[in-house]
């Protein structure tokens, strides 16, 4: 969803409620709009990635039992997706 200057109405000045200009109105919807960036290096990307030992623990488990590659699949899309 991409926010528009009519999404941007006033601000609080003093406790009066004024009227942006079109030009404050467009500061804040690029503001808005604007995707953040994660600055964080890739390990620590991928710690959050890769979820709880546990978690993993289990889809190894579960992959022992039924022959599947859910837990592999897990960390070659983590690691493809924060590369070193």
């Amino acid at each position: 969803m991409a926010f528009t200057k009519s999404d941007v109405t006033h601000k609080q000045v003093d406790g009066e409620l004024v009227e942006l200009s079109d030009a404050e109105k467009q500061a804040i919807v690029d503001q808005w709009n604007t995707p953040e960036v994660d600055n964080r290096p890739y390990d620590e990307k991928r710690r959050e990635a890769y979820g709880s030992w546990e978690s993993q623990l289990d889809m190894q488990y579960h992959d022992s039992v039924t022959g599947s590659r859910t837990w592999l699949d897990h960390i070659e899309a983590v690691k493809e997706a924060y590369p070193k």
